[in-house]
């Protein structure tokens, strides 16, 4: 049996060579003479599974160790009898801590009080329900918009988009890319999108570039519709636009999911899901034996400080870090994300103080998943 891997995937090395033989290489090299030999790909976002790539070939199974799923096309799949599978969920807390990591970096920017502003959560899938809680745990109020859901949930806990851009100070993108169908998200974030909005609110996008219109993105930061954007992911990347990058409030090179943490969780449900198709037993309930631990664990508080919540967040994760590396070399798109760090979520750090903190502050940081010295 022959595997060919996508050679970025983290903690995949060695995993199947007991029982295949692996084929790993960088997506820019995974083409149609690379896996016509293959019966199973294990792939990231960069490799687009469609007829060229997968016509006379013998895979039967392909696995993505991402939550995204739009570079794979299911009806070619479909009717050629290729079992697929995602990684849905994979690294919503890496995106919430990213999220929570822009906010703050907001907040302290424009000297803003998150509590009692307003977050409008467009998705609320595995990513937007965490995105959801943490903001909540900053104390904003949630409106959240996900069409699908309300449709097969009802719609208690659900509002109009209309209503999140009558009423939010923030919007936030987590809707996976569709072109078609009645909830397609395909420029979602339009002309007309940014046009209805009355508040004037900050956007974040986190899910897929082509989610928005490039240029009307543009133009709503140019006309100020909107106070500012947070752009993790962009159109055409990683050829991205240097003006929208000249813009944005902050910029990063689609790594709002790229936790180490994150990147286990996907390594894994990938190896489970391809072990499962071929019967490999041994890999069944396959999990990275060690996952680097942070550079500094604990973190020290100072009550004294005027923004102690801000302070762990950012020990933990500060976007502000990957905004500026993008910027000095927006041409290294990719190598950014190639060689991105170790970097750990909440639940890795422990939080310390010399000195009582509040109460509050204790509460806020134990709902966003940090432990308690």
């Amino acid at each position: 049996m022959l595997i060919v891997a996508d050679s970025k995937i983290p903690f995949l090395n060695g995993v199947f060579e007991p029982f295949a033989e692996v084929r790993y290489l960088p997506p820019d090299r995974i083409d149609a003479a690379a896996v016509r030999a293959a019966d199973a790909l294990i792939i990231r976002t960069r490799t687009r599974c469609s007829a060229p790539l997968l016509d006379g070939s013998r895979v039967s199974m392909i696995a993505t160790a991402t939550i995204g799923t739009d570079h794979i096309d299911p009806a070619y799949c479909a009717a050629h009898g290729i079992e697929w599978t995602g990684a849905p969920g994979c690294n919503a807390a890496s995106v919430a801590q990213y999220m929570t990591s822009a906010l703050l970096r907001i907040a302290l920017r424009h000297k803003l009080d998150l509590r009692g502003k307003t977050l409008g959560v467009i998705g609320c899938g595995n990513v937007g329900t965490k995105v959801a809680a943490a903001a909540a745990a900053l104390g904003m109020n949630v409106l959240v918009n996900d069409p699908p859901r309300a449709e097969r949930e009802g719609n208690t806990g659900f509002v109009p988009l209309e209503r999140i851009r009558q009423e939010a100070d923030f919007i936030t993108l987590h809707v996976p890319l569709t072109h078609s169908g009645p909830h397609r998200t395909f420029r979602l974030a339009d002309e007309e999108f940014f046009r209805k909005l009355r508040r004037q609110p900050f956007f974040f996008n986190t899910s897929r570039g082509d989610v928005t219109d490039g240029n009307a993105l543009k133009g709503a930061i140019i006309t100020h519709r909107i106070a500012g954007a947070v752009l993790d992911v962009w159109p055409d990347e990683p050829d991205i636009d240097a003006e929208l990058l000249s813009l944005a409030e902050l910029a990063t090179p689609h790594v709002a999911g790229y936790s180490t943490d994150g990147k286990a969780n996907g390594t894994s449900m990938a190896v489970r899901a391809v072990a499962k198709h071929f019967g490999i037993e041994p890999l069944l309930n396959f999990f990275p034996a060690e996952i680097s631990a942070p550079s500094s664990p604990v973190v020290t508080l100072d009550p004294a400080s005027p923004h102690p919540l801000a302070d762990a967040v950012f020990a933990s994760y500060d976007v502000a870090a990957d905004d500026a590396a993008l910027r000095a070399a927006p041409e290294d798109f990719e190598a950014l994300r190639g060689s991105y760090r170790v970097r750990r979520e909440f639940p890795a750090y422990t939080v310390h103080s010399d000195r009582q903190i509040s109460s509050g502050l204790c509460d806020t940081l134990l709902k966003l998943g940090f432990r308690r010295g």
